[in-house]
C-alpha cells in the first residue's frame, strides 16, 4: 500500500533540500531551524513556531530524521521554559529568552523540587529576599535534570512566608552560571547522572527576571507542570532526544552538524520518549530473539499497542475539544498515569523476551560498547537501560499518587485529605509540611 505524502512533508522536505548542509556548525543549523519555526513547530507563529498540533510536530521530527538531518534542540528549554515564558512573560522577556531557546543557544533546567518539597511542592523553603533592583536566593533544589549543562533555570522560591504556602511563591528566571550556584550530579542505578542537586548561596536574580508577577509563582508553575505532564504522557508525541545538546556549557554548538547524524549516535530514551517507541523496539527485539510467535509476548505487544492508541486518541480528542473552546479536565494527569503504566509494561515485556540477558548492564561508555559487542545487539542493551530507568517516570513530573489525588479532588470533586494546610501562613507550618 502506497504511503501518502502530506502537504506538511512536502513543505518541510523542500525546505530541508534548500538549507541542510552537514558542514554547518550545530549553532548555524539550529539558527536556521529555530528562526524558520521548524525547531518548535507547536509554538505560536509570532514566537518562532508554526502553530502546529502535537501530531503534526511529531511528523516534523520524523521528516527531519528521515531526510538525514539533525533535529532541532531538545531539553527543558523547548519543552517547558519556552511555553511558560510565551504564556506568562512580558514582551521584553519573550524577546530576551524565546529566540535563544528555539535556536538552542541557551539550555535550561527546572529548579522546583527540594529535599523536603517534592510531592508537596508548595512546601518549598528556598527563599528569595529583595536587595535593591535584584533578589538574593538561598536554598537547595534536587532532581534537577540537566542542571550540569544548563545556562538558565526555572526557579521557584518563597518570597513571602506570612501568607499560605501557595500564595507566597515567585517564579524566577535564574542565571545558572554564577558563583552562587553549585551543581552536584546524582548517579542513578543506570550508571548515568541525568539528575542533580543544586545549592543556591546568595545567588542573584534581577527584578526583570520575575516571571508572571511577584508572589504569583504557583499559577505560573502550574503552566509548566501542565505542559510537562502533557509532554511526558502517553500520546504526548515526544520524540527522541537530539544527540547534540543545546546551550553554551555542553560544547556542541561549535561542532560540525553532520558529525551527529553521520555517526548514528542517539541519546538514551527517557520516560515518554521511551514509551513512544517501545512497541516498535520490542517487536523488533522479539523477532531477533526468535519469540515473536510466543502467545504471551504477542499478548503483551497487543496490550502495549492498545495503551499507545488510547493515549493517541485521547490527545486527538483533547485537541478537538480545545479547538471548539472546550477542555478535558485531568487530561494531562491521565496521560502521565498512562505513560507510567506503559513504561512498566514495556519493562516487564522486555524482561520476558530476553530472559537472563535482562540482568546484563554496563555503567560507563566503554563498558556499554563492550557489552554491545558481546551480546551482538545494541537494541538489547538500550532497552535494558530503559528497564532500569523505568521506576523514574512514576516519580518525576509529579508522582502517580499526586496525579490520582489531582484527578480525585479537582476532576471528580472528591473531598480533600484531612488536615488541609492551605489557609495557614507558611511561617506557622511545621517543618516539612
Amino acid at each position: 500500500m502506497a504511503t501518502t505524502t502530506t502537504t506538511l512533508e512536502v513543505e518541510l522536505g523542500g525546505w530541508l533540500e534548500r538549507h541542510w548542509d552537514p558542514d554547518l556548525t550545530v549553532a548555524e543549523w539550529w539558527e536556521l531551524l529555530g528562526t524558520s519555526g521548524w525547531a518548535a513547530p507547536t509554538w505560536p507563529t509570532d514566537w518562532f513556531g508554526r502553530g502546529l498540533s502535537r501530531a503534526d510536530a511529531a511528523q516534523v521530527q520524523q521528516t527531519i530524521a528521515g531526510f538525514g538531518a539533525l533535529s532541532g534542540p531538545t531539553g527543558l528549554g523547548l519543552s517547558l521554559a519556552g511555553p511558560t515564558i510565551i504564556a506568562h512573560g512580558s514582551e521584553d522577556q519573550k524577546r530576551q529568552y524565546v529566540r535563544d531557546i528555539a535556536t538552542g543557544q541557551r539550555a535550561w533546567c527546572q529548579l522546583f523540587s527540594e529535599p523536603g518539597a517534592g510531592s508537596d511542592l508548595a512546601g518549598l523553603q528556598t527563599r528569595a529576599v529583595p536587595d535593591g533592583d535584584e533578589w538574593r536566593v538561598d536554598g537547595q533544589k534536587v532532581w534537577t535534570s540537566g542542571g550540569q549543562f544548563a545556562d538558565l533555570g526555572m526557579l521557584l522560591a518563597r518570597t513571602d512566608a506570612d501568607v499560605p504556602k501557595h500564595q507566597g511563591i515567585t517564579y524566577f528566571l535564574l542565571d545558572m552560571r554564577q558563583p552562587g550556584v553549585e551543581v552536584r550530579p546524582l548517579r542513578e542505578m543506570t550508571g548515568r547522572a541525568v539528575f542533580n542537586e543544586v545549592y543556591l548561596t546568595e545567588a542573584t536574580v534581577p527584578n526583570d527576571a520575575v516571571l508572571g508577577g511577584l508572589h504569583n509563582g504557583w499559577a505560573v508553575a502550574n503552566t509548566t507542570l501542565a505542559v510537562e505532564r502533557a509532554g511526558l504522557g502517553v500520546g504526548g508525541g515526544g520524540g527522541a532526544m537530539s544527540p547534540a545538546r543545546p546551550g553554551q556549557v555542553a560544547g556542541d554548538l561549535d561542532r560540525r552538524v553532520g558529525d551527529f547524524v553521520e555517526s548514528g549516535r542517539r541519546m538514551p530514551a527517557r520516560g515518554g520518549q521511551a514509551a513512544a517507541g517501545a512497541g516498535d523496539n520490542l517487536r523488533e527485539l522479539a523477532r531477533r530473539r526468535g519469540v515473536a510467535g510466543d502467545a504471551s509476548v504477542r499478548q503483551g505487544l497487543a496490550e502495549l499497542h492498545t495503551l499507545q492508541q488510547i493515549g493517541r486518541y485521547t490527545a486527538l480528542r483533547l485537541k478537538a475539544l480545545r479547538a471548539a473552546g472546550d477542555d478535558l479536565p485531568g487530561a494531562g494527569n491521565l496521560a502521565k498515569l498512562g505513560m507510567s503504566r506503559l513504561v512498566r509494561l514495556s519493562r516487564e515485556l522486555h524482561m520476558h523476551i530476553v530472559g537472563p540477558y535482562g540482568t546484563l548492564h554496563a555503567y560507563d561508555t566503554r563498558s556499554r560498547h563492550e557489552l554491545e559487542r558481546g551480546v551482538g545487539d545494541p537494541l538489547l542493551t538500550s532497552l535494558g537501560e530503559a528497564a532500569l530507568f523505568s521506576p523514574a517516570p512514576s516519580i518525576y513530573g509529579g508522582t502517580d499518587e499526586v496525579q490520582r489525588n489531582v484527578i480525585g479532588e479537582r476532576v471528580l470533586g472528591l473531598p480533600k485529605e484531612p488536615g488541609d494546610t492551605r489557609d495557614i501562613p507558611f511561617r506557622q507550618l511545621p517543618k516539612n509540611v
